[in-house]
């Protein structure tokens, strides 16, 4: 073991073998892996898994899973975890000895968090630096690191070495209180190796479904179910599969955790590269939180463009047409599916051109959206229909909400967060939550506003109305640099 005042940084072990040494060709090739990877289509997310071989086999795969990060972020730590390919020990290594060298520059490394862990936990976690000194899982995706990140972070670099699952369950309990909104979990694993191209297709998928059911037991029954069918050549489903089954032991109890497979291909895939008889697979895999704890719906980012394309094509097809089309559901996430209610408002040219929406809805939020699409461009009677002419200078804007609760206390209402609908007899107002932050009324006034405005009641009629409030999610084609 290394005394703990001791530097030692360690030095790059692949470089020029799985990757370019030479900074300006490493550069090159990683913008390369980004402009060809899958984009950014989650929010919120707390755990990535990526491969680690060689960057001319799995650099677009590596992209894709780092695109879905969030590149302003600023993370107190990024925690890399990989499975030991040169050493077995039944621990977990965490290399707090020094910093990573890299061609580009210097790796902060947390060595204090790493000397806490191995001296709080000398069961399960050693500083025993030698696992590292050879090893590629964790340093190939540094160079991807470095390139995503617009803050400043620091790396605690951890490599599994046991082959025992109870082992790995251990070091997950102790992990798991680091699994927050603060942290990032990078986790490395190659898929199947060396069965010919199809069967890796084949029992990746089943390997990825697995994972992506955030079940530790179902990981560990599809592993060995995948042995028992003796497929040719195949070697391992998931070399790095202690890491990922610890990530799993952390992620499971989490209701609120989805796993979202992101991009995939296998060493066969590559041009003037890849073999077919014997490939290796790699999937890109993210876990994000499905939605805010404090609420009850939360859309992604590919939601919100899922959605808007919708809108926009209802838009134009309805006003050159007269037609709707049906919308292709294969890609649509279970949020959008979901029955809901939602405001669908345009603007032309920054000035209201129409608005019109349902509080709650028997149908799904997409459908909801197409048809407060057409409504809102031919029924507010406040406008004339939306012509053909005007699409060009027209932005959309959607409102999503969530499901209506009742109060009985005006404290519960947050300016800004909360919508209201108050109802008294056969009166009805309604107003969204954008309204107070766009008039900037104090919550007396935003009562006031809707009470006399939209349902008629007077000014203090809200006083003996029923009261319910709800959130929106609002968001609009400006939203996004590229056109919806």
């Amino acid at each position: 073991m290394e005394k703990f005042n001791e530097t030692i940084d360690r030095r790059p072990a692949v470089a020029g073998k799985f990757y370019p040494a030479n900074v300006e060709e490493l550069q090159k090739e990683i913008d390369i892996f980004f402009k060809n990877a899958v984009p950014k289509q989650l929010d919120r997310v707390r755990a990535i898994i990526c491969p680690h071989a060689g960057y001319v086999f799995s650099g677009k795969i590596t992209a894709s899973a780092f695109n879905q990060i969030d590149a302003n972020r600023e993370y107190k730590r990024i925690f890399l975890i990989g499975s030991s390919h040169y050493k077995y020990f039944d621990k977990a290594s965490v290399y707090c000895s020094g910093n990573f060298l890299m061609p580009y520059g210097e790796e902060k490394v947390d060595m204090d968090f790493g000397r806490k862990l191995v001296e709080n936990f000398p069961e399960w976690f050693t500083d025993d630096r030698t696992p590292h000194l050879n090893e590629h899982c964790l340093e190939v995706q540094l160079p991807f690191l470095h390139h995503v990140l617009r803050k400043n972070y620091v790396i605690v670099p951890i490599l599994i070495g046991t082959a025992h699952p109870s082992v790995c369950k251990q070091i997950a309990s102790v992990l798991k209180s680091y699994f927050n909104e603060e942290n990032l979990f990078v986790v490395s694993s190659d898929f199947s190796h060396y069965p010919a191209y199809q069967d890796a297709k084949y029992v990746d998928a089943l390997t990825k479904d697995a994972i992506c059911s955030n079940r530790p037991e179902k990981l560990l029954e599809t592993l060995a179910e995948n042995e028992r069918k003796h497929i040719s050549n195949l070697q391992t489903s998931l070399c790095g599969w202690t890491s990922v089954l610890t990530l799993l032991y952390m992620t499971s109890s989490n209701k609120l955790l989805k796993f979202h497979a992101v991009d995939y291909c296998n060493s066969g895939d590559v041009k003037y590269y890849g073999e077919r008889d014997r490939v290796v697979g790699y999937w890109a895999i993210a876990v994000a939180e499905s939605k805010h704890a404090a609420e009850d719906f939360y859309l992604t980012e590919k939601d919100k463009k899922d959605l808007l394309k919708i809108s926009r094509k209802t838009l134009e097809e309805h006003c050159r047409t007269g037609r709707v089309s049906e919308v292709d559901t294969a890609t649509l996430s279970e949020t959008v599916k979901k029955n809901c209610g939602a405001f669908v408002t345009l603007h032309k040219r920054g000035a209201l051109r129409g608005c019109i929406g349902i509080l709650t809805a028997e149908k799904p939020l997409y459908k909801t959206v197409q048809e407060m699409t057409i409504a809102a461009a031919s029924h507010d009677p406040r406008f004339m229909p939306v012509e053909a002419s005007e699409l060009p200078f027209i932005d959309i804007e959607i409102s999503a909400l969530s499901p209506l609760k009742k109060i009985n206390d005006i404290s519960e209402i947050e300016l800004g967060k909360h919508g209201i609908l108050m109802e008294k007899n056969f009166h009805r107002g309604v107003f969204l939550p954008q309204v107070a932050t766009e008039t900037g009324w104090s919550k007396e006034e935003f009562l006031g506003h809707c009470s006399a405005d939209k349902a008629g009641l007077g000014w203090d009629g809200w006083k003996t109305a029923d009261i319910y409030i709800f959130t929106a999610t609002v968001f609009s084609e400006k939203d996004f640099i590229e056109r919806i």
